[in-house]
């Protein structure tokens, strides 16, 4: 009787222990990374999806279990990727995301995720998520289009004052519209020529017939709008024609380092590119991550790695400084939250939940002049520009 009684306890003790356990892991913090794993965008949510799941991995305890990291697939398509959120609010009740490479995609999830009452920060570049489309629940790390083009295109146009004539490359989506209207206000101020423009769509690839059309304007400057791997492309091709010999070129929106890896010190020489991160910033924080990096991964961080890290790093804050997972608690943490970033001291605006901070002008080096195997680029010019808050779109906050 006893020994039966015994075994009893001993089972109902294992049950308990394994529903506990059970228990502990449904209720511990979930971040669900946006990441575009496949499709166009792979190569950046590779990276990004490094950069979240070393944030988690590194925390620790947060409301007393560890936290757990989840990927969903974009695929590079912003209808997939808002079926893959509902799924993951309705199924799972989600509360906490990051990611969203493309503008469409990052907008579309960030009204999804603001209906269901969640909290959402994203790298994505269009004006309207912290603009006209701002909501309650969507936050964003990276500058917006104004301050990229502000930050590339005033000092290099002050650098070269007698560079009037510029011609734009644009993708014809709500990034590439949003990137080329702010570049034409600054033409305006500035009294460039905007001589020419050519668009193309999303799924572009050669570009041969924009570069004729810009060759044919006889610019001082090409400037090229797209990203990822769509202006890989059209760089590449564009030394290949020998504009560089022709006219000066700016990338506006780079992705980094490893934009600078896959073409080349021998492409990337003497081309500017704007940069929301470098990884030679002399920041505390940035220093610690490019040693953390370096030691899990053995690559030095780039944009959508750092990007990605620092913004999964602070939600995580924001839930402790909240001290529950109640969404609102979360984003009422990180309304006005000032912390040590990449690249110095970042806040989060509360007017439209934008983080102020750094982009960076950068200027690619002859190979024969880089230090290691990434030194690619002197840093030109920094700075933060942002609408001022009285000239904010943003009204649904």
């Amino acid at each position: 009787m006893t020994n039966k009684y015994i075994k009893c306890t001993a089972l109902a003790i294992s049950v308990a222990s394994l529903s506990g356990a059970t228990l502990a892991q449904d209720d511990a913090v979930t971040i669900y990374g946006v990441k575009s794993m496949s499709g166009a965008f792979a190569s950046y949510g590779k990276y990004a999806d490094m950069g979240s799941k070393l944030a988690v991995d590194q925390y620790g305890e947060l409301l007393g279990e560890k936290p757990n990291y989840k990927v969903i697939d974009t695929e590079g398509n912003a209808g997939k990727a808002l079926r893959k959120v509902q799924e993951a609010i309705s199924q799972k009740d989600a509360k906490f995301f990051d990611g969203g490479t493309l503008s469409s995609t990052s907008l579309a999830i960030g009204k999804e995720v603001n209906k269901s009452g969640g909290v959402f920060i994203t790298p994505a570049g269009a004006d309207e998520l912290t603009g006209v489309d701002c909501n309650a629940s969507t936050f964003r790390w990276s500058v917006p289009t104004y301050g990229a083009i502000r930050e590339t295109v005033i000092p290099l146009f002050k650098e070269h004052p007698e560079k009037k004539r510029w011609y734009t490359i644009t993708p014809q989506y709500v990034f590439g519209e949003a990137l080329l209207s702010n570049a034409e206000t600054v033409f305006e101020e500035l009294g460039i020529e905007h001589v020419g423009n050519s668009y193309h769509s999303l799924q572009e690839q050669e570009f041969s017939g924009y570069l004729t059309n810009a060759m044919a304007s006889q610019p001082d400057v090409l400037l090229i709008l797209n990203f990822g791997a769509q202006s890989s492309n059209t760089l590449r091709q564009a030394i290949n024609f020998g504009l560089k010999n022709q006219m000066t070129i700016l990338v506006t929106w780079s992705s980094g380092l490893e934009q600078f890896q896959e073409l080349s010190a021998s492409v990337t020489e003497d081309v500017y590119f704007g940069a929301q991160y470098w990884h030679t910033v002399d920041t505390p924080l940035n220093n610690q991550l490019v040693k953390d990096v370096k030691d899990v991964y053995g690559i030095t961080p780039n944009y959508p790695l750092a990007a990605d890290y620092i913004s999964t790093k602070i939600l995580l804050d924001a839930i402790a400084q909240a001290g529950t997972t109640d969404p609102t608690a979360v984003a009422n943490a990180l309304e006005g939250k000032s912390y040590e970033g990449p690249t110095g001291t970042e806040t989060v605006r509360a007017a439209d939940h934008q983080v102020l901070k750094n982009y960076y002008l950068l200027k690619g080096k002859a190979a024969s002049k880089m230090n290691d195997s990434d030194d690619y680029a002197d840093i030109v010019s920094y700075g933060k520009s942002f609408p001022d808050e009285s000239s904010l779109e943003c009204s649904g906050i």
